[in-house]
């Protein structure tokens, strides 16, 4: 039986158990745990905002969410973000899943590194993304309560130095193409025009999150 969270846990079905499996196969512990956690903090978060969602596609979702840092779903030439929404597609066709469903599993995934955006989308599309900025970035860190995210970390422990940890993960998954780093042009835009403007750095956000490690 899974671990039940002001009522959520992970779904009790075939589809959830073999992501699970298939998942803890190809993933490290470090983004196994990691990602498990960002379903529990997805979860959470739509059922604080009372939002719909299937709990089986977000698990997927979540869970699939860094695949394309493995070697085994890693691209020469694509985003990691694109590699793993695409691994997760392929396993949902598998499966039998409803293209729509597939979809919105797909961009979710896509998306998830895309601040702005997936939370103006469908449900789904945004609580994978809450999730992972609630895991790695802490941005709604307060919004949940010590005893709800012990009992996440208790349950898929963080580790020591995860901060330092995930981003020599991310390092890993994408240092063979660093072509398909190519972010957010309007911080370019402002860089050529604003001598004096200093882009925001990803590495720094973890850093200084809420979270201890």
């Amino acid at each position: 039986m899974s671990l039940i969270i002001e009522g959520v846990s992970i779904p009790d079905s075939q589809l959830a158990r073999e992501i699970s499996q298939v998942v803890r196969d190809t993933e490290s512990e470090l983004l196994f745990n990691h990602s498990s956690r960002v379903y529990y903090f997805a979860a959470l978060a739509g059922q604080q905002r009372g939002l719909k969602f299937d709990a089986e596609l977000l698990y997927c979702g979540c869970m699939f969410h860094d695949m394309g840092l493995t070697i085994q779903h890693s691209s020469s030439n694509l985003r990691f973000e694109v590699d793993g929404a695409n691994a997760a597609r392929d396993f949902l066709l598998q499966h039998g899943i409803h293209q729509q469903d597939i979809d919105k599993v797909w961009t979710g995934i896509a998306l998830h590194t895309t601040p702005g955006i997936p939370e103006h989308m469908d449900p789904l599309i945004a609580l994978v993304t809450a999730g992972v900025e609630m895991d790695v970035l802490g941005l709604t860190y307060t919004q949940y309560s010590d005893a709800v995210r012990e009992a996440v970390v208790q349950a898929y422990p963080r580790g020591t130095q995860f901060k330092e940890a995930i981003i020599q993960a991310f390092y890993e998954g994408i240092k063979h193409k660093p072509q398909t780093t190519f972010g957010n042009v309007k911080a370019d835009v402002i860089a050529d025009k604003e001598p004096h403007f200093h882009k925001g750095n990803f590495c720094n956000v973890i850093r200084c999150s809420a979270w201890k490690e």
